[in-house]
């Protein structure tokens, strides 16, 4: 059975609905035509200065174009760059001591690392004694080619002394046979004569003989000095090696620069050509930009370049084309593209371009390698304009 609401309850609904509060209002006729509203003031104001400023904008775009940025070339395939160097051990041992710190600014000839010294004193030392030894070996040697230029001395004193004997003896023999021709003298006397004078002459032939083995000995003896200097010049040679590698022992750093990536640590075994850090040289930095082969043909050496660093909130920089390329990108990676073969798909390539920045930029250490940055080259500057 349904309940049945009274009359009165209607009646008080319907008044509430329709009174002030929730009066509705008058319903509009839809017979009756829309009626066009005129525009505002303000919209007839405000587009023609929205037209004036459009023109503005394009004569002022215009005028820049043709009066610079169509001589503009830009890249934001440019980086930072600086001819970083990877110092490595030139001889093995232990690294007794890494007095430097990652990050750190270093002078040129600062210890870097130092390597466990020992073996390369003991074999400076061991050098220097060869050495020694074979210099007593030259001083003996010396000695003795004085003595030999002394007995070379005193062979030519015995030949001349022969050869007085044999003219003595000679001319004894020539008078002698005179007086037995003339029977003055015995048949005996001319045999002791003839006698005396051949034994003379195989005195000067003994003496000549002397003179020349003296000489050959003295010979002998001056090659063999000679041959011991050149050993001793071997060894000094030793020594200075020796005395490399034990300064090698002791990394210094080869410029100013910063210490980065650094990978040593003390009591670590390194051998020669272990990498131990990186010094890169922040006072060298320059930009290297990366210009499509179609711009290329508008660069050229001297040429201004303006520089928007990103890190710096695209921070200015005046520079100049420093140098170009000699080749692509591509053409130095480790597997260059092979052209010739397979489907050929044309990629623009890229020819890096160096530009350098002003010393005081450069030792100010603000453009740091690897940075992002922007180029603008003015290709109205530098040779091509002259």
């Amino acid at each position: 059975m349904t309940e049945q609401f009274p009359k009165e309850s209607f009646e008080r609904l319907a008044d509430r609905l329709n009174g002030p509060a929730g009066a509705s209002s008058p319903a509009r006729d839809a017979s009756a035509p829309f009626e066009k509203t005129a525009p505002p003031a303000k919209r007839r104001v405000v587009l023609p200065i929205l037209g004036a400023a459009a023109l503005l904008a394009g004569v002022w775009y215009g005028y820049r174009y043709v009066t610079e940025w169509r001589f503009i070339v830009s890249t934001d395939d440019a980086y930072v760059k600086a001819d970083t160097a990877i110092l490595s051990a030139k001889v093995a041992g232990h690294l007794l001591a890494v007095p430097v710190a990652e990050n750190q600014v270093v002078k040129a000839g600062e210890i870097l690392a130092e390597i466990d010294p020992g073996d390369y004193r003991l074999a400076v030392e061991a050098a220097q004694d060869r050495i020694d030894t074979q210099s007593a070996t030259v001083s003996r040697i010396e000695a003795q080619e004085r003595a030999q230029m002394a007995a070379v001395a005193q062979a030519h004193a015995q030949e001349a002394a022969s050869q007085a004997d044999q003219i003595r003896a000679a001319s004894e023999f020539e008078r002698t046979q005179s007086l037995v021709e003339k029977n003055f003298a015995t048949p005996q006397r001319l045999d002791q004569a003839r006698a005396d004078r051949d034994r003379t002459i195989a005195a000067v032939a003994g003496a000549e003989a002397a003179v020349n083995a003296a000489e050959a000995n003295l010979a002998v003896l001056r090659a063999q000095r000679a041959e011991a200097e050149r050993a001793r010049d071997e060894l000094k040679i030793a020594l200075a090696r020796a005395r490399r590698d034990l300064d090698f022992a002791t990394v210094r750093a080869p410029f100013d620069g910063v210490v980065g990536n650094k990978a040593a640590q003390p009591g670590a075994f390194v051998t020669p050509g272990a990498r131990l850090m990186a010094l890169v040289p922040v006072d060298t930095a320059y930009v290297e930009a990366n210009f499509k082969e179609t711009q290329l043909g508008r660069i050229a050496h001297g040429q201004k370049a303006t520089i928007l660093v990103d890190a710096y909130n695209d921070r200015r920089i005046e520079g100049v084309v420093d140098s170009v390329a000699p080749a692509s990108g591509a053409q130095f990676s480790l597997l260059p593209p092979e052209n010739a073969t397979g489907n050929f798909t044309k990629i623009v390539q890229r020819v890096p371009v160096r530009i350098s920045v002003p010393a005081d930029i450069a030792r100010s250490g603000i453009l740091r390698p690897g940075l992002s940055v922007i180029v603008d080259i003015d290709t109205r500057s530098g040779d091509a304009a002259r």
